[in-house]
């Protein structure tokens, strides 16, 4: 049964109650924030990211830490450096020595032989040559059998044999002699040692063996970031990306990266195709070249240390971000307004 408004005077208790005010105020307050949060959450933007853990390292793996040999088996005769010294091309970082302290006389005592050798055999090359010409003239008037003149032709293919056969054994001579003299590891380049693996003269060292560990100088940095496999195939070579590294003072606002403050600026430069053990993808990120804050110095963030990536992916609204994280969907895909691939 409805009622009509001029029914309301036979209420008096009813027709006396008044709305308080305060409830008026509220339910103002509360619909023009219905309103608002409505507008907020389908007009304002929101930069989809992937993140990521990783660590700064070379991109190039030649600039990466390095290992340095022992060139030869020995022992260990003297150090010229020790951890963190700095040392430029071809400075000596250790002297090793054969166990025999006359080796290098007795291969220097053996190459004397063996050219003596080598010479010896080039004379008689050389004698047997002549003889053979001799012969060929004193065949060709008949003078000679041809037995004398094949045994002469014989002769100095022979002696042409010990000649390369000398001149072969020279140069195993000279080979073994030059890996022998080489006992002094010097720097390929400049950098840093950053460990040294051996000990004094008492430790004996194969060669190939690690007796130090080296950083090299004036690398191109780069940043190894591990993605979650499923936001993977949205990352694209070029994409940019913003890092926050180990130590350095961060406001970050993944979704809006233009109000971020202490976060620098990369590029994605490659995604590794298949996973690691972990299940997660390793992208390569290295330094914007274009942006107006550069990477903080190499004394700031070293090599090895933690940095945190967000790689910027598709721009959306607010209200589709919650609503994709709270059904736990993927970003959005690259390409049409609608998700479509291209």
């Amino acid at each position: 049964m409805a009622y009509r408004d001029s029914d309301l005077q036979y209420f008096k208790t009813l027709n006396s109650q008044r709305v308080p005010r305060i409830m008026r105020v509220v339910g103002r307050i509360l619909a023009i924030t219905v309103v608002a949060v409505s507008l907020f959450l389908y007009f304002v933007p929101w930069v989809q990211t992937s993140s990521g853990f990783g660590s700064v390292t070379a991109l190039n793996p030649n600039d990466r830490l390095q290992e340095i040999n022992a060139l030869v088996p020995g022992r260990i005769q003297e150090w010229y450096v020790r951890d963190g010294s700095h040392v430029s091309v071809g400075d000596p970082i250790v002297q090793i020595v054969d166990i025999d302290p006359q080796l290098l006389e007795r291969l220097g005592a053996e190459r004397e032989q063996v050219i003596a050798k080598l010479d010896a055999a080039r004379i008689a090359q050389e004698t047997a040559e002549i003889d053979l010409e001799r012969m060929r003239g004193l065949y060709n008037e008949g003078l000679a059998a041809r037995r004398e003149f094949e045994q002469a032709q014989i002769r100095v293919e022979e002696l042409r044999a010990r000649v390369a056969e000398a001149a072969a054994e020279l140069t195993r001579v000279d080979v073994n002699l030059s890996r022998q003299s080489v006992q002094i590891v010097r720097a390929p380049r400049d950098g840093v040692i950053l460990r040294v693996n051996a000990g004094d003269a008492a430790t004996f060292v194969q060669a190939g063996d690690v007796v130090a560990t080296f950083v090299p100088d004036n690398v191109e940095r780069a940043v190894e970031l591990y993605i979650d496999g499923r936001d993977v195939a949205l990352i694209r070579p070029g994409a940019p990306v913003r890092l926050q590294f180990e130590g350095w003072p961060v406001v970050q606002f993944s979704g809006w990266p233009s109000i971020a403050v202490g976060t620098f600026s990369g590029t994605v430069t490659a995604v590794d195709p298949s996973a690691q053990t972990s299940g997660r993808f390793r992208v390569l990120v290295t330094e914007d070249n274009e942006a107006e804050v550069p990477w903080p110095d190499v004394s700031f963030v070293r090599f090895g240390s933690t940095a945190r990536g967000w790689v910027l992916l598709e721009q959306v609204s607010v209200g589709f971000e919650i609503w994709r994280q709270l059904n736990n969907f993927p970003a959005e895909l690259p390409g049409q307004p609608d998700g479509t691939p291209p």
